[in-house]
């Protein structure tokens, strides 16, 4: 995979809803489709304006993914289906620790990214879906300098409070996030547990931390 479309992937990534806040009433009654369209155009704005963002600004960065990104991520269940069978076998402390590890792995891969934002624009292939459905996958294409990149996402429906759609797997250039993840850490569960894992994660993200993006 070329270094550059990589970056563009990846800016297309955060755009899953990086200042994209919204009513939850509103949230609630948005069809997928267009909330993956209208999170996209704004934050893909909102990176054009915002000097700090376009020079990865790690802190920047996690502010904006905990306030803004993570209210629309089912990210537990993305971490769990990531980690697989084992995570029913982790206590409430290891999975929290999972989640934590994972979303700062997440970050940091795809941060350096928002520095090569310029002319990207989203648009959204035709979907079919009835009103009954609470699962979707909404197709959608990057267009840049470049080749055009195909993203996808996974969504759920979500009942009660804060209910709307939520994104809990992405799939670029024909590679679901969740499962290649899962192949990674499936070995260093087999090789060192669940305490292994997460020592593993920690680590990464600790001698990530001192690396600029």
């Amino acid at each position: 995979m070329q270094r550059r479309s990589l970056g563009r992937l990846a800016a297309a990534v955060l755009a899953m809803g990086l200042m994209g806040g919204w009513p939850l009433a509103h949230a609630a009654d948005e069809a997928p489709e267009v909330m993956i369209k209208r999170l996209s155009d704004e934050v893909l704005g909102t990176i054009r304006s915002d000097k700090s963002l376009q020079t990865g600004d790690l802190t920047r960065v996690m502010a904006l993914v905990d306030s803004k990104i993570m209210p629309n991520v089912n990210f537990q269940r993305m971490t769990a289906a990531a980690v697989g069978p084992a995570w029913r076998q982790a206590t409430p402390e290891q999975q929290k620790r999972l989640q934590e590890e994972f979303k700062i792995l997440l970050v940091r891969t795809y941060s350096g990214a928002l520095t090569q934002v310029s002319e990207e624009s989203v648009s959204i292939k035709p979907m079919r879906s009835s009103p009954s459905d609470t699962e979707v996958v909404v197709r959608s294409e990057i267009r840049g300098r470049g080749e055009p990149i195909a993203l996808e996402y996974r969504l759920e429906k979500t009942p009660g409070q804060g209910a709307g759609w939520k994104i809990f797997n992405l799939n670029v250039l024909g590679v679901w996030l969740v499962e290649t993840y899962r192949s990674q850490f499936a070995q260093e569960i087999n090789a060192k547990g669940i305490d292994g894992l997460i020592a593993t994660l920690s680590e990464r993200n600790r001698s990530n931390s001192g690396r600029k993006v």
